[in-house]
């Protein structure tokens, strides 16, 4: 038969892996959330050159727009 749950020791559960977390620091966050901003940021330059390219040669082979 299956234990019963006990929301106590449950919680005492929880509150003692949190306790083995290593969280980063300060900087450590900052510096991470930069590089994601700047990957971001380069990822929405190469689709928007990719897309004008694409969207170019489309135009070219099928004749449209002009």
């Amino acid at each position: 038969m299956a234990e019963k749950f006990n929301p106590g020791q449950y919680v005492r559960e929880v509150r003692q892996e949190v306790g083995k977390v290593t969280w980063p620091s300060r900087r450590e966050t900052l510096i991470t959330t930069a590089m994601v901003f700047i990957f971001v940021f380069l990822a929405a330059v190469f689709f928007f050159f990719a897309d004008m390219g694409l969207s170019s040669l489309v135009r070219l082979i099928l004749g449209l727009g002009g």
